[in-house]
């Protein structure tokens, strides 16, 4: 009896595990959505002519070097986080963005250290209303460098070290 409780048992977990796939399996009938947010369809009715000339209307620009924010704790750095970033901004702002790259990369280095130093790069440092503070920050240096030239900034990688 000892040898076969276990066996028993299982067999009993195998077929709830079955029995639970199968009946939460998704249902094949229904279209993929990107946005799961988004009922199937309201993507398309949601953009408008308007908004889909107006988003073919930018440029992106990648900044050329990354930015590397130390992550200091009890005055040691604990690690580093290495961040790449692109700008969206408007047709032909590209040129205005090389013109005063030195300074708009002063001006995102100091919102990613600010970041840092509030601990925005501890823990679970990629969460959603994390990610979204640091882009408006970010969005707001950009925009207070080169006005409204800039509409979003894109975090492209995102990369933290830590000290051993």
């Amino acid at each position: 009896m000892g040898k076969i409780l276990p066996v028993l048992l299982a067999l009993i977990g195998l077929g709830a595990g079955l029995g639970g796939g199968y009946m939460l399996r998704p249902n094949p009938a229904e279209s993929v959505v990107l946005n799961p947010c988004e009922a199937p369809g309201a993507a398309a009715a949601a953009t408008s002519p308007a908004e889909s000339a107006d988003t073919s209307a930018r440029n992106y620009v990648k900044l050329a070097n990354q930015f590397v924010i130390p992550v200091v704790e009890s005055g040691r750095v604990a690690a580093l986080v290495i961040v790449s970033l692109s700008l969206e901004v408007k047709a032909g702002g590209s040129e205005a963005v090389y013109a005063v790259e030195p300074r708009l990369r002063d001006a995102l280095l100091q919102v990613l250290f600010n970041h840092a130093n509030t601990g925005g790069f501890r823990g679970a440092f990629t969460e959603s209303g994390n990610m979204d503070a640091l882009r408006k920050a970010l969005l707001e240096a950009a925009q207070k460098t080169l006005g409204a030239t800039v509409t979003n900034v894109l975090i492209a990688d995102i990369v933290r070290q830590d000290n051993a």
